[in-house]
């Protein structure tokens, strides 16, 4: 993946029902498409006009469960991102999976 630091977002789609996003950006002259296939979930936060990439980077999925128990615990409820009974099984469930920050 190329390096999108500093890239300024200038939109994104985000299709449920096709499981893909598509990220739209600009830096100085240059565009770039960002696009991730076969979405299970996504959380962005904090959409702000003149929001700028940092990076993209991609992690495992034990780092997500790991780094994010309270937001798992409170989805839960709301069976995001997927619906399961216990971590252990989530962890099987999302065995290839990509995570991606």
């Amino acid at each position: 993946m190329i390096s999108v630091h500093d890239y300024e977002v200038i939109s994104y789609e985000v299709n449920l029902r096709d499981h893909f996003i598509i990220i739209k950006t600009k830096h100085i002259e240059n565009k770039v498409l960002i696009e991730f296939t076969d979405v299970l979930a996504h959380l962005f936060e904090d959409h702000l006009h003149g929001s700028v990439l940092l990076e993209i980077e991609k992690y495992t999925i034990e780092a997500f469960i790991e780094g994010n128990l309270d937001l798992l615990e409170r989805h839960k409820p709301h069976c995001w991102p997927t619906y399961f009974n216990s971590l252990d099984e989530f962890r099987e469930m999302l065995e290839s999976i990509k995570y991606f920050v």
